[in-house]
């Protein structure tokens, strides 16, 4: 896998942090959980990482951190700025230590600003990045997305982008540096293209009321005859016709045209409610409608296609993304094996220091990773 050999200590938050530790495990990187506890329940993103429970307020906690640390490649923390410079684990101590290391510091709103130091979650990070009030229906609150765009897009996802970057750059430098992962800036990023084409004309109205976002009946969603739903995404006029031929949709209903949206909302509505959604994907999943089943999270792994080209595993009886994107030559899988046993000789302790660190509290293993 292609980040086989990478070594990578994560100190476990809440899911953005567990989610970029997630996707470096599942291309190959080792990674060890720093956690308060051993048995941690809320972390459901633990899979194939090692887990050590260190108490960091104690010298000899921190010792260890940076024993483990001079061995690594990567570290992500979540804590608000200058958390980790009062555990005397900053940066500064640490990237001097190991020059190599990638140190990633995944926030809300960044290392500075006037309010790097408040608390936050998803729903604020979004609102803060400006993409919050693009989002939601006509003449209703803006909604999030749960908390898919700051906590793992803009977060997870553009920290693990910013760690693999340093990584790349580090073949040339022989360097690590530190990766200001703002989930503000972060949310912002991933939506570039709604910044920037807001001068094309599918926008120009009021938020719920343009082509993408709720103000079209061709570009919504519907319920079935069985209280399911169809996605339906007909905005090319090739597709819009092929949809008013499956639809049977009168020849006098024109596309596009504010006055013509209540009526084929309306007609869309009514016809989608005649039949089943297992029926509508027979009808329209193999031609070019851009109408498609919107697929229940707890039987998607079940879609033919899905089944086809393994887009789920089943962990613990519920279905598992597969790592994406899919590598030739190097693809990501989900790991089980964590290797716990390995921890012991990277802590390079004797069998005496190792036993005065556990009776004291100071260090917890899983049973696997004891002598």
């Amino acid at each position: 896998m292609p980040l086989k050999g990478i070594k990578v200590l994560e100190f476990v938050g809440l899911a953005p942090g567990p989610l970029c530790g997630k996707i470096l495990t599942d291309f190959g990187a080792t990674v060890t959980r720093i956690d308060k506890v051993l048995d941690n329940s809320l972390d459901v993103l633990q899979q194939g990482k090692r887990t050590v429970s260190l108490d960091l307020k104690n010298p000899k906690g921190q010792q260890l951190v940076r024993r483990l640390a001079s061995k690594c490649d990567v570290l992500i923390e979540p804590f608000r700025p200058g958390v980790m410079e009062k555990l005397n684990l900053g940066p500064a101590q640490l990237c001097e230590e190991n020059p190599r290391l990638i140190y990633a510091r995944l926030t809300g709103f960044g290392q500075q600003g006037r309010l790097s130091p408040r608390a936050g979650h998803d729903i604020n990070y979004a609102a803060m990045s400006g993409v919050l009030s693009m989002l939601g229906r006509k003449d209703e609150n803006p909604t999030a997305p749960i908390n898919l765009l700051a906590d793992f897009a803009g977060g997870s996802v553009m920290c693990a982008l910013g760690i693999c970057l340093a990584l790349l750059e580090r073949h040339k430098s022989g360097h690590g540096q530190v990766v200001d992962a703002s989930m503000v800036e972060g949310a912002a990023y991933v939506a570039s293209w709604l910044f920037m084409s807001q001068n094309l004309h599918i926008w120009g109205q009021p938020r719920g009321d343009n082509v993408i976002d709720g103000g079209v009946y061709f570009y919504d969603t519907y319920e079935t005859k069985d209280g399911l739903y169809m996605s339906v995404g007909a905005l090319e006029p090739q597709f819009f016709e092929m949809l008013r031929q499956r639809l049977d949709l009168p020849d006098d209903l024109p596309q596009f045209g504010a006055e013509h949206q209540e009526r084929g909302r309306t007609l869309l509505t009514e016809a989608f409610k005649t039949k089943s959604q297992a029926e509508w994907s027979r009808i329209f999943e193999d031609v070019d409608a851009c109408v498609y089943p919107v697929l229940d999270y707890r039987e998607v792994h079940k879609h033919d296609h899905n089944v086809e080209r393994e887009s789920f595993e089943l962990v613990n009886d519920a279905p598992a993304p597969r790592p994406a994107p899919l590598l030739s030559r190097t693809p990501g899988k989900l790991r089980k094996d964590s290797k716990q046993s390995e921890l012991i000789d990277e802590l390079d302790l004797k069998p005496q220091e190792l036993k005065e660190l556990l009776d004291a509290g100071v260090l917890n293993l899983p049973e696997g990773a004891k002598l």
